[in-house]
């Protein structure tokens, strides 16, 4: 297939493009690479696909020297020409929106970036979606949606009316606009809720990184809610296998739907929702002695008292993943953390990601 990946330069969207090349799907990937967290992570990973950072400039397309079907645009999504001008040259099958404003925390104090980068780019991509009929728009929402509701653990079934955080806001509302395009416009909309991934070449706000990089340090850990918080942890690997999935199967409608009854994960409109998690939530304290273990070095630990927009536990029931997909999240904490360790130790700590661009630089012309 030929796949538009929004958001190429971040986590998991360069984790879903190698994915994608390997199996032998052409990719074009777009990523505005914003200084949210530092853009050198950013420019490394697309390194590692093979994309040279100085001839990545804004609107020009780069080929990957690594992989013949993977091409990357620097483009902002809220840029609706520009992109249009994109889909309409290259008439792609499948569309993963992955590209967002992220982080819980900074949506309270920046709420400017996520009506922008999460709500006007992601109608952007559905009025893009519309008029090239694409055959399917899979696009990333949040375990955070499910806001104060504390029903364990979380299922598609359940409302999600009350988000503590404008970032849950904003994904709610993706999902509401997607269920829209679908019913008026029919098309196949597949929204998956993500539940806190990790893993190498991650995101350094992400509380986990945030960990390992001060135990390096010797620095102290600020430890929210006393500790008292769990999460269901989903390894990178365990995501992607899900995208591609469900990326290859479009939503379909639903002939059982009752609107006297509905089921908020599905409709008479090709929409579907789904969790994506690890459906075993970990004590974050266990978590953290973890990291310890794999770091070699105990942590120095601040107990904190829960901040603004978090909730206390995330827990994902997948059963509607498994029933469609044979979805199988088979990676433990153990071995997780365990190659986010080992990469963390022997590439970003020792200052080799300076080494990988250098190299990557020095190949072609």
């Amino acid at each position: 297939m030929k796949v538009l990946v929004t958001g190429t330069a971040g986590f998991v969207g360069f984790h879903l493009a190698e994915q994608l090349l390997d199996r032998g799907d052409e990719v074009v990937g777009v990523d505005n690479i914003n200084d949210y967290y530092d853009p050198k992570l950013k420019f490394a990973r697309l390194a590692q696909s093979g994309i040279r950072e100085e001839l990545v400039d804004w609107h020009k397309e780069v080929q990957s020297y690594k992989h013949a079907g993977y091409r990357f645009i620097r483009m902002n999504l809220e840029n609706k020409p520009e992109l249009v001008a994109l889909c309409d040259r290259e008439k792609f099958d499948v569309i993963v929106h992955l590209a967002a404003q992220a982080g819980v925390r900074y949506s309270i104090t920046n709420p400017d970036a996520y009506a922008q980068s999460n709500l006007v780019s992601f109608l952007n991509i559905l009025e893009v979606s519309r008029y090239n009929k694409v055959k399917h728009l899979v696009y990333a929402s949040s375990s955070s949606v499910y806001g104060l509701n504390e029903t364990m653990p979380f299922s598609v079934k359940h409302g999600t009316d009350h988000p503590v955080s404008l970032y849950a806001a904003s994904k709610k509302a993706n999902e509401l606009m997607a269920h829209t395009y679908s019913h008026l416009y029919r098309i196949p909309t597949s929204g998956l809720r993500f539940f806190t991934v990790y893993g190498p070449w991650g995101r350094p706000d992400m509380a986990y990184f945030l960990f390992a990089d001060a135990i390096l340090k010797n620095k102290p850990i600020q430890v929210f809610n006393y500790g008292k918080m769990k999460r269901d942890f989903t390894y990178i690997d365990d995501i992607t296998s899900g995208i591609m999935n469900v990326m290859d199967k479009p939503a379909e409608p639903d002939g059982n739907w009752n609107a006297s009854n509905p089921d908020p994960s599905r409709s008479t409109a090709p929409y579907c929702i789904y969790n994506i998690g690890n459906n075993t939530p970990v004590e974050l304290m266990s978590f953290i002695r973890e990291i310890e273990k794999n770091m070699g070095t105990k942590a120095v630990i601040e107990m904190k008292g829960i901040q603004d927009g978090d909730v206390t536990a995330t827990w994902a029931n997948v059963d509607d993943l498994i029933h469609h997909f044979d979805y199988k999240p088979n990676t433990t904490i153990h071995a997780g953390l365990r190659k986010f360790t080992e990469w963390f130790k022997n590439y970003y700590a020792a200052g080799k990601v300076a080494e990988v661009k250098a190299a990557a630089n020095a190949v072609g012309v």
